[in-house]
């Protein structure tokens, strides 16, 4: 199907390479502030995503954009028109849930052709529409089945059509992987990612998931108690956090609090409270200087684990190995330096000769592959 048959041509053209704005948005229950005071601006044809733990406010972010909440405060646009008092069915956005809401008594066909109906749509747009979303799934050989003689995976792709059937400017998708086992949403993020490419409709997603929204999204939104702390690509979120909350919260890092000693111009200089010192790479913007306190980070896959000396201009700590965890493509140890600090490694395998516990090792790693984050 080609994009034009799936985008809503009730949207007025604006000009606006926006498809979704919030302006300032906060969002109160009960006197508790869930939003607080975000500003998105998400743009056409985007994968976005908004990743945060339970209650940091991302699905109250989703429901206001499809219109089920209403902010306290601040603004939604799409497509550059302001959103207020515009009830969810005006609005041109769909939903898929978690819990996929499919009609158990209705065939495929009727789930899809539902808000159709709705709409009042003649017969033949009725069945030229429903079967170009089931095309787009690949579900028109199951038209005729109910939810219940489905696997989890085709009532993804089946709650999938009914929101793509109504040609929105936005896809919303709440946890929509959420529901499935290990194997099936990996097959999902597959076909969810082809699916984005091949329409160009805007794709704005919540999950808990780092993984999921690394692999699927153009950019993310890292939430946490109601605030946006960064905004980026997956390698920018990762390789680049702003804050501690990020670099701890987007998969596996080594946190080391300190305070920044010396500032030279191709290194800063931190000492931990357990008397490391790390030499880390200022970044660009050269806010830090002696005295600040920080949070240094560092990538396990970062570090490397050496029974020898280390390579020049490293950082570089003794310590003694604790566990050994043979993971496949790579291997997981924990090292505990003699300063007491705990470093896990994640390491690429290429031998099947894994060192003994209790060994004395040397861990080591690059200036460039560590940040230092202020506090």
């Amino acid at each position: 199907m080609s994009q034009t048959v799936i985008q809503n041509q009730d949207v007025a053209e604006t000009g606006t390479k926006l498809d979704v704005e919030l302006r300032k948005v906060f969002k109160v229950f009960n006197g508790e502030t869930a939003v607080r005071g975000i500003d998105l601006e998400i743009h056409q044809g985007e994968f976005f995503s908004i990743l945060g733990p339970s209650g940091c406010g991302k699905t109250t972010t989703l429901r206001m954009i499809a219109g089920f909440e209403e902010p306290t405060g601040g603004e939604v646009l799409i497509r550059g028109q302001s959103m207020a008092n515009v009830p969810p069915y005006k609005r041109p956005v769909n939903t898929v849930f978690q819990s996929y809401a499919l009609f158990g008594h209705m065939t495929v066909w009727d789930n899809v052709a539902f808000g159709l109906r709705l709409q009042k749509s003649s017969k033949s747009e009725l069945q030229t529409r429903v079967g170009e979303a089931l095309q787009l799934v690949k579900m028109e050989n199951l038209a005729r089945r109910y939810p219940a003689q489905l696997s989890g995976g085709q009532q993804q792709r089946v709650a999938l059509a009914r929101a793509l059937v109504n040609r929105p400017t936005v896809v919303l998708l709440d946890e929509p992987l959420g529901a499935l086992d290990l194997k099936l949403r990996k097959e999902m993020q597959m076909e969810l990612s082809n699916l984005h490419r091949d329409l160009g409709v805007t794709f704005v997603m919540v999950t808990h998931d780092q993984e999921e929204a690394l692999s699927l999204s153009d950019r993310i939104a890292v939430m946490n108690q109601g605030r946006i702390e960064q905004i980026g690509s997956p390698s920018q979120i990762y390789e680049y956090p702003q804050t501690p909350f990020v670099a701890d919260f987007i998969g596996d890092t080594n946190l080391f609090q300190g305070q920044v000693e010396a500032s030279y111009p191709s290194s800063l200089q931190v000492v931990t409270p357990n008397g490391l010192t790390i030499q880390v790479k200022p970044q660009d913007n050269g806010q830090l200087s002696p005295g600040d306190s920080v949070v240094v980070s560092i990538r396990p896959e970062k570090i490397h684990v050496s029974s020898g000396a280390a390579p020049e201009q490293m950082n570089y700590y003794d310590g003694a190995l604790k566990n050994v965890m043979y993971m496949g493509t790579h291997v997981h140890y924990v090292v505990e330096l003699n300063s007491g600090d705990t470093v896990t490694v994640f390491q690429t395998n290429r031998t099947v000769t894994l060192p003994s516990l209790n060994s004395p090792v040397r861990i080591y790693w690059s200036a460039a592959d560590c940040i230092a984050l202020p506090v």
